[in-house]
């Protein structure tokens, strides 16, 4: 796999080039190249996720000083869901580069959103790790420019959160309430399922990598069923 065209286009040259390599490592891969002694990217998502929380809050912070907290966290969620990570994605062809099992590339796993996604905080992980804070920042606020004008001039900087309960808050007069009903995994790498209720009853069920990705999950199929598409 030639990782040097990547570089050109995350416009980023790796001091270790492996990093690059096991962001880009998806764990089906390594059932089929055990002898590559490869790690998945899990780890690195789970770093690069945080990285990009940060980065994006501090940025929005700086660049809009008379947004309220609501608003800022509407606008940071949009920018960080999984649509607008696996566009980023998209924009810099990494589906191109994925490493994936034969089973998981015939079924499309390379243009796979949420795989995409993934593998957009493992790079970001990866970068951060290899380049610093400042390097990583900046990329972050290249590649992410784009989608915050259009969600901006869309108007739509609410989240599946928020949209929810305004829809719930009209029709009954109480939000919608969170509970968090299974958790699985190591502590570095789990996974949360969050039902939503509304009257006592559960509206839907989202599963995430955090507990604020299996709420929006959450919330976002309850607005399906509700035939409200964000």
């Amino acid at each position: 796999m030639d990782f040097e065209s990547l570089e050109q286009k995350l416009t980023i040259k790796f001091s270790n080039q492996q990093l690059l390599k096991e962001a880009l490592t998806h764990r089906s891969y390594l059932n089929e190249f055990k002898k590559e002694h490869l790690e998945s990217n899990e780890r690195l998502e789970f770093l690069g996720d945080v990285v990009l929380s940060f980065v994006v809050s501090n940025w929005l912070f700086e660049k809009f000083p008379l947004f309220p907290e609501g608003k800022l966290t509407n606008l940071r969620s949009n920018l960080v869901k999984t649509t607008a990570l696996s566009e980023i994605a998209q924009n810099l062809k990494i589906g191109d580069y994925l490493l994936l099992s034969r089973g998981e590339k015939e079924s499309g796993g390379q243009k796979n959103p949420t795989l995409l996604a993934n593998t957009t905080e493992a790079i970001i992980g990866a970068i951060f790790l290899d380049q610093g804070i400042k390097i990583v920042d900046n990329f972050i606020k290249i590649n992410f420019e784009p989608l915050l004008k259009k969600t901006i001039a869309s108007g739509r900087l609410k989240d599946y959160k928020s949209l929810l309960q305004e829809k719930i808050q009209a029709k009954t007069g109480q939000s919608p309430i969170y509970k968090t009903t299974r958790e699985e995994g190591p502590e570095h790498d789990k996974i949360f399922t969050i039902d939503v209720f509304a009257n006592g009853k559960i509206m839907a069920k989202g599963v995430g990598k955090s507990k604020q990705k299996a709420e929006q999950e959450a919330a976002k199929i309850a607005l399906e069923k509700l035939g409200i598409k964000k």
